[in-house]
Order: C-alpha cells, then structure tokens, then sequence
C-alpha cells in the first residue's frame, strides 16, 4: 500500500514523502496512526546522519498483523511504545526492559555498525521509499500515516481517550511521570525542584504531584511555561535569569523554599550540558538528582556538590515497563489525576509538521501533536 511519511534527509531537512507499506510478517503489526506527539528528539533526529522516518510518540489502529502476533488484532487501539522489551537477556530479566540488550534503539542501537538497526525494528524491507528499505526512528517511526512494528512495540488499549492524548504517552509522558514515579519514588511530603517545564518536565511536575509531594518548585525562563507548570501541579516557580551562570541564583532560591535545607529530588531536563550538575546543588544531604533528559557530553562536576550522601542518576525513559505502566498512567488519566488532554496545546495536521518543530522550539507547547485524517 501506499502511505505518506515525513523523511529526514540526516542533515537537518525533511520533507513529506510517498512511501511503500508492505504486509507484516511474523511477529509485526501495521498500525494506522492516528496521532503523533512532537518531542525535541524528533527534532534532533533530523541531524542523525541518514534517511529515516521521523516520529517515536503516536497512537492509532491495528490494520493487519503477522501469523504469530497473538495479544492485538485489526480493529485493536494501540499506544506504540520504543522500548521493545526481548524478554530474554539480562536487563529483561530484571524487569529493565526500557534497556533491553538487544531491542533497545538506544542500548542495542549505538552498539550497531552503520546501515544496521536493533532486533526490536521491524524489518526494513517492510517500508521502502523510493525503492529502497528505510529505518524508522526509534524502531516505530510514528510520523507517517502507517507503520509496520514489532509486536512488542503495541499497548493494546479500551480507555475513552482522545488519540492525540494517548499519543504522548508513549514518550515525554512516560519519562517525565517514569522518572519521578519508578526511578526517584517521590514520597509523599517532599520537595520537589523541576529544572526545565517543557512536555518532560511539566510530567515530571504531574508525578511529583501524584505521589503527594507537598512542594513543587517549577524552574525556567519562559514565564509561559512556569504558568503551564501551576497546572499541573507546581506550588512556587522560579524564573530563571539568562544571566544565572549554573543556576546559583535559583538554587539559593529553592534552598529559601525549602527551609535552606535543599529539595528532596531535583531533576534536570532541559538537555543543556552546562546544567547537568545543577540538580545536584538544589538538593539537600542525601537528597536525590535526577538527570532526565539524557546529556551525552562531558561535563565537569564538581565533587563537593555530592556531599553528603547525594544519589545522581540518569535513567531512560522513567524506567518503562510497556505493559505494566501504559495500563497505570490510562487509570491515573480516568480518574483525572493525570492531565492529558491539557497538555495538549495544540493539534496540528500533517502538512503543517514545520510550524509544529516550530512552536515546539519557541516553548509555545506544553506539547503539540500530529492529528491524521
């Protein structure tokens, strides 16, 4: 069949394309997508050095599956989901299927020599553009109006959602929520300083705030996010001044806030390098950093900062189990505790993809999704 799909040409470019989509074999799933969240790794992606489909958040319809898929059928709703979990090696077997060995576009993928992709993407053949197989971004490869995946790579799901909110799960969601919930395990009564009030970040808040932290410190430059972050949750806000070298001023801020003692956890997910050992300062002793945005540079830390008794870690993807968490956050969702549909600012269609990077980079979102007809 025929379909259309935003290509990158790994340079910085893209453009909407025609594509072939051909059966899934196996354990594969084509899914017709309905909606696509936009993420700063979509935009980054444009930079990745090769031809690929853009796209790691989305929902949408199972169309036809493989002979040996057997947990979704056409018909079925799905969140797709990038972190494919084997279920054999070593980090599966510990219930981190988020680093799974040998599906993991992240884990599995850098270890890969050039033109070839982790055994959690379907397989390339399925999709051609001009001819030839083209790899889809984070295994799924969401912006385009069909896709083939793995079976892993689907949450079936019944919950009465809109697809553009179910759509952002499978992401900016998952890591935000993830990280405070499954990796920091916020307590109740804490404190909380939130560096960063993109779609990330503004999760991060939502997971403080479910787990019954009674401070929750929103810390940015753009004053539009700060209000975004009231919303969903934040109690004090923090505008930062461009002039804060390392953030020393919001830092001696968030130490006021919280009795000078320093916040319980701390998370930085902004992405910038010269503010991965911010979070740091803004916890107390034994306090707990958290860096969600995934920094891949060097940067120079300064030791005293981990006194005393200080935990930094930097998980990927709020420590996702597909099948477990997707089914929680939808519950928290049909409660109300978790705020989906506001966090939607804006619906874009497909031909309008610029302006949606756009707004994205400008911080006009809490997040922007692609609606398909």
């Amino acid at each position: 069949m025929l379909a259309k799909a935003a290509i990158a040409d790994g340079k910085g470019l893209f453009t909407l394309e025609e594509i072939e989509v051909h059966p899934p074999q196996g354990d594969e799933v084509l899914v017709k997508i309905q909606a696509a969240g936009l993420c700063h790794t979509d935009h980054d992606s444009l930079h990745w050095g090769r031809p690929i489909i853009l796209g790691h958040e989305g929902a949408g319809i199972v169309e036809a599956i493989g002979d040996e898929v057997t947990t979704v059928k056409p018909g079925d709703k799905v969140i797709l989901n990038w972190a494919i979990p084997c279920g054999r090696c070593f980090q599966c077997q510990e219930m981190n299927q988020h680093i799974c060995e040998n599906n993991s576009p992240v884990v599995a993928g850098d270890k890969l020599p050039d033109g070839e992709v982790s055994t959690g993407h379907a397989e390339l053949e399925r999709t051609l553009y001009n001819g030839q197989p083209i790899e889809r971004s984070f295994n799924i490869g969401t912006l385009s109006t069909h896709t083939v995946v793995k079976e892993q790579a689907v949450v079936k799901y019944d919950t009465h959602i809109p697809y553009s909110s179910a759509s952002i799960i499978s992401c900016g969601v998952m890591t935000g929520y993830g990280s405070a919930v499954n990796t920091a395990k916020i307590k109740p009564g804490s404190s909380v300083a939130v560096i960063g009030n993109g779609g990330v970040g503004l999760n991060v808040i939502q997971g403080a705030r479910i787990s019954g932290a009674t401070k929750i410190i929103a810390i940015d430059l753009n004053p539009t996010r700060l209000e975004m972050a009231k919303q969903f949750g934040a109690t004090h806000t923090i505008q930062v001044d461009k002039g804060d070298k390392n953030l020393q001023n919001a830092t001696q801020l968030v130490k006021e806030i919280t009795s000078n003692g320093g916040a319980d956890y701390a998370f930085e997910c902004t992405a910038i390098p010269a503010l991965g050992a911010a979070p740091l300062g803004m916890v107390r002793n034994a306090g707990t950093a958290v860096q969600v945005s995934g920094i891949e540079e060097e940067v120079t830390i300064d030791m005293s900062l981990f006194e005393w008794d200080k935990i930094y870690i930097n998980p990927l993807y709020g420590k996702c189990r597909p099948q477990i968490d997707f089914p929680i956050l939808l519950n928290l969702y049909k409660k109300g505790d978790l705020l989906l549909d506001e966090m939607v600012t804006t619906t874009y269609k497909f031909e309008n993809l610029s302006q949606a990077f756009d707004d994205m980079l400008a911080g006009k979102n809490a997040k922007g999704v692609i609606v398909f007809d």
